[in-house]
């Protein structure tokens, strides 16, 4: 029998520990959509937290990926479909029923936007996750605001008239501007750090220990409070991560930004 081709390949047989970080990926997806779901009935603070699982479940994968040796291009592309849908498609929505629709024409176009720059954002990862010719210092960084970091920064005003009630957060002008400029920090060149490459010395393991348990304790009591901290967090950690990576470009100066992680397939966007 010839064969041939341009016949497609089937899936191989897997077993179900490699198959666990693509349940783990189509967990994401499912939240995503749940996401929108709630926001279309209008109960938001659902909907938040449906992203917020759907981020922990995103950063979840590929490090199981890893441990169990499951990495795939199959999961690769399954994650970004994944990554686009909970974090590009459901914060739009989320916040065009919540304040944009009020704009009218002009909030779609936002929401349009916010989409289709996480879209952008995403396939631009997609087109280098094959490079390895860069230095392997260039894995720290991501270029722009990763997808589910842009999604948690687009919803902050949402958490905020949670938390605070309503008032000049939740105005559509104010929500608009949120949006693109998230937006643009997606598309950018700017470099931000990726923390899935952080190693945690084996003395500091026990205290990092106790500040994860302590984050997941102030998420159970006080979770608005708590998101709002960790996205004040990470935005005044990007000039800190200019800074870093400014540095080490001077002592390379042929490499170039980047946010490829060359130990596994499967995007942690």
């Amino acid at each position: 029998m010839r064969f041939d081709r341009n016949r497609p390949h089937r899936l191989r047989d897997q077993s179900l520990n490699r198959l666990i970080p693509n349940m783990l990926t189509i967990g994401a997806l499912c939240a995503g959509l749940t996401a929108v779901h709630f926001g279309l009935q209008g109960f938001w603070e659902k909907a938040i937290v449906a992203i917020v699982v759907a981020g922990i479940l995103d950063t979840l994968d590929g490090r199981i990926a890893r441990l169990l040796n499951g990495s795939s291009k199959f999961g690769a592309e399954l994650d970004s479909l994944s990554d686009f849908v909970s974090f590009g498609v459901a914060p739009a929505l989320l916040l065009y029923q919540w304040a944009l629709k009020d704009l009218r024409g002009i909030g779609w176009a936002l929401a349009l936007v916010f989409a289709v720059c996480c879209a952008l954002r995403l396939a631009r990862f997609n087109t280098r996750i094959d490079n390895t010719d860069l230095p392997a210092w260039t894995g720290k960084f991501f270029t722009g605001v990763p997808a589910p970091a842009g999604a948690g920064l687009a919803i902050t005003p949402m958490i905020a008239t949670i938390q605070f009630g309503s008032g000049y957060v939740d105005q559509p002008t104010v929500v608009g501007a949120v949006m693109i400029a998230v937006s643009l920090m997606m598309v950018s060149q700017v470099p931000t750090f990726s923390f899935k490459r952080i190693r945690v010395p084996h003395h500091n393991v026990l205290p990092a220990l106790l500040v994860v348990g302590l984050l997941a304790a102030c998420l159970v009591s006080i979770p608005w409070i708590t998101l709002l901290a960790v996205g004040a967090a990470y935005i005044a950690s990007i000039p800190w991560s200019i800074s870093a990576y400014g540095k080490l470009s001077r002592q390379r100066p042929t490499a170039v930004p980047d946010d490829i992680d060359t130990s596994r397939n499967t995007p942690a966007l």
